[in-house]
């Protein structure tokens, strides 16, 4: 029987009940060899309501890859609060980390890491393969919604390495989104594409947090895209240095901004 503390279903709820994320003095520190330790992060204070479309921006070396690393529960914080979905994340065991991170976060990187020897549709229905153990129709008919609404109905029977950069990345959106996540972190999503491919892709984004209420967190280096999101924080040597709401919002790979209160009328 699993020990209270590592259950999920004994932990304490986030008060702010409407948080999809929640961080509360979060510190991460490395053993850089026998005897010595650098900190990383330094106190990450963080929430992330339902919904939210937020960029993370900073210089390499900020500490933005520790931090997603910690928020998709694939390390553990060396001190601090975290609440995901409204569940505390620091005395969960592995196996419900494992449970927590598959049900309630979804994926995009740079690099899409479709498996070629299988089709779009196959590889959007892989995370639930993974729980299931094998595939049925709601499986099958989840997977093909999903290739519909990221436009690629028409190639959802292609192999993934007869897909181009962008459709491919397509195709890891729509994995990202079969499991129905309350969080999706994105780390450099359109970093490997052409600027036409890089739009489109960040339109999608776009629109499926508009219209499913998952929230998305995106790291990014390109100024522009960054300026198409709804709130932009900067981190800065483990710290964030700014958190602010952005009031004038680029879309659809326009250079001129959008009032976010108009934005959802386009």
């Amino acid at each position: 029987m699993a020990d209270s503390k590592t259950s999920i279903d004994s932990q304490s709820r986030d008060a702010e009940t409407d948080a999809t994320l929640r961080l509360e003095g979060i510190k991460k520190s490395y053993k850089i060899g026998k005897s010595g330790e650098v900190e990383v992060l330094h106190g990450i204070d963080l929430v992330l309501g339902r919904g939210e479309f937020v960029a993370l921006i900073g210089p390499s070396g900020s500490g933005k890859s520790t931090l997603l690393n910690l928020i998709g529960l694939l390390d553990k914080a060396s001190s601090g609060l975290m609440f995901l979905t409204g569940i505390a994340t620091e005395n969960l065991d592995d196996r419900a980390l494992t449970k927590l991170r598959a049900d309630a976060i979804g994926f995009v990187f740079q690099f899409h890491h479709l498996l070629p020897a299988f089709t779009a549709v196959e590889n959007v229905m892989l995370p639930l393969l993974a729980k299931q153990g094998r595939p049925d129709d709601a499986m099958r008919k989840r997977a093909a919604e999903l290739i519909d609404k990221v436009g690629l109905r028409a190639l959802a029977n292609n192999m993934a390495n007869n897909l181009s950069g962008g459709q491919q990345q397509r195709v890891a959106i729509a994995r990202s989104l079969i499991m129905q996540p309350a969080l999706v972190l994105a780390d450099e999503p359109t970093g490997n594409l052409d600027t036409k491919s890089a739009d489109s892709v960040f339109d999608l984004m776009r629109e499926v947090c508009d219209t499913s209420g998952t929230t998305f967190l995106i790291v990014t280096h390109d100024p522009r895209l960054a300026q198409r999101c709804d709130r932009i924080i900067e981190l800065v040597d483990g710290l964030i240095a700014s958190d602010k709401k952005n009031t004038q919002v680029l879309t659809k790979g326009d250079d001129s901004p959008l009032p976010v209160a108009q934005r959802a009328a386009t």
